[in-house]
Formats: C-alpha cells, structure tokens, sequence
C-alpha cells in the first residue's frame, strides 16, 4: 500500500511511520509512504494557506490554490483521496477492511475551521469522521484512520492476532492477563492457566458477550453470533441479537 498525506504540519506525521509496528510493515516493502507540506504550493511570498471565511465567523479557512496544485501535481485523481472531518461519514472497522484493499490512499489533513468546500468536491472520494465529536488537529484524525487500515493489509499482522479483536463478528474483545499471575492481591482467572483449550474458549466467548453487552449493547442486535453464542447470550441476559445461524439465516432480536 503507498499511503501519502498532505499536510501543513508534517513534523506531526512523520514519526508515525517511524516507530514500532508501521516502521517495520515500511522496512520489509508492505507500506510505502510520502508525507507533503502543501505550504510548498503556496504562491505568495508569506506561504500563507487561509484566509478568513465568506460570509463571515470565527477562526481561518484552508484556501483552495496551494492544496489543488499540491494534489494535481501527486496525481490525486489516480488515488483514493480520504479527507477526516466531524462533518463526514461514521468511521467502522468494515469501512477500515474497505480501505485496506487499496493501493493508492491519499490523506488530507484539514486545520482551523476546515479546507475550502470546492477542494472537497473536486477531489475528495471519502469523507471520514472518527467520532462523534471535534478536534483541532486534522493530522491527529488522519493518523487515527491510518493506524486502523495499515494493520488490515496482508503482511502487515499476522492473522491469528486479528481474528477475535473487538469488532471481529460483532463483538468486543475479551480480556487479556499476562504475568505475574498475583498482581495488587488479585488472581488471573484460574481457566487461564488451566491449560484446557475448550474451556478456554468458552470463557473467551463468555467474556466477549458479557464486556460487549455491558459496554456496547447495540453491537448484540447485529452481531454474528453462532447457535451455542446466541443460547448463551439468552441464558445469561435475556437477550436475542439478530445475526447470522450456522445455517446463514438471520434471526430477529427479542427481550424477556
């Protein structure tokens, strides 16, 4: 995947792709990256890239000029252009697999109160919020959704480690314990280091409902659950979610 970003404050981007997991999905080839100051386009001899808005209001706009001669010139067209904004689409770990199947995938950063709207419909294929709330660093966004699709791409994490994450068939993750196995008076469950795998598993899935229902329960109304994961949830909850059966027809959701 070559992943490029577009910024004006690259020194805020740079050292993600160097350190830990992302340094080495650069040095073995599976990621290849560019980060761009698109004051360099700026045509005026203060560089300046805002100005104040039409119509009025508070804080500095991103002009058009230096950011479209910065995406003509990387070839944007050719590219899928990302732009993170409170004001886009609702970020999931499926629109992350979407993404991670890409070659090309340009990010533009936004500052103060956003970039001028005509570089949004002339250029921008995905606009991407994080959440539902606001922050002032377009280059913090950017690197949120960065961090979630480069980890999907083939290579990068082995497989195994994706597979029972949070989000992974509807749910969250269950939790995880390593040594010392007394900590602060308290124990590592005992099935942890029992060494028996079918119980291990099954307290595994148990934690997964009981952590989702009581943090994300709109997950369960949707979430893929097997026949032995859906009898569970009722006998401990109550509950039904709607999902796929082993046999892949869905099932509706129902209280007691």
């Amino acid at each position: 995947m070559n992943i490029t970003v577009v910024t004006l404050f690259p020194e805020m981007v740079e050292p993600f792709f160097t350190n830990s997991i992302m340094k080495r999905a650069v040095e073995a080839g599976l990621i290849t990256y560019r980060v761009v100051n698109f004051r360099d386009w700026a045509e005026d001899r203060h560089k300046s890239c805002d100005d104040v808005p039409f119509g009025g209001g508070a804080g500095m706009v991103v002009k058009c000029g230096p950011l479209d001669r910065a995406l003509g010139d990387l070839d944007a067209h050719h590219k899928r252009v990302v732009f993170a904004t409170p004001s886009g689409k609702k970020f999931t770990q499926a629109y992350a697999k979407d993404l991670s199947k890409e070659q090309d995938l340009l990010f533009i950063c936004g500052h103060y109160e956003g970039i001028d709207q005509r570089i949004i419909d002339t250029w921008v294929d995905d606009e991407i919020s994080i959440g539902d709330y606001v922050i002032s660093s377009g280059e913090v966004a950017t690197l949120v959704l960065i961090d979630a699709i480069y980890r999907l791409v083939d290579g990068v994490i082995a497989p195994e480690s994706l597979q029972e994450e949070s989000f992974c068939g509807g749910l969250l993750e269950y939790p995880q314990y390593t040594r010392p196995e007394t900590y602060c008076a308290k124990e590592v469950p005992a099935v942890l280091l029992s060494g028996h795998h079918a119980n291990i598993c099954q307290w595994r899935v148990m934690q997964r409902l009981e952590k989702t229902k009581k943090n994300r329960p709109e997950l369960l109304e949707t979430a893929a659950l097997d026949v032995d994961s859906r009898s569970t949830l009722n006998d401990l909850f109550g509950y039904s979610a709607k999902g796929t059966n082993e046999d892949g027809r869905s099932e509706g959701r129902s209280e007691d």
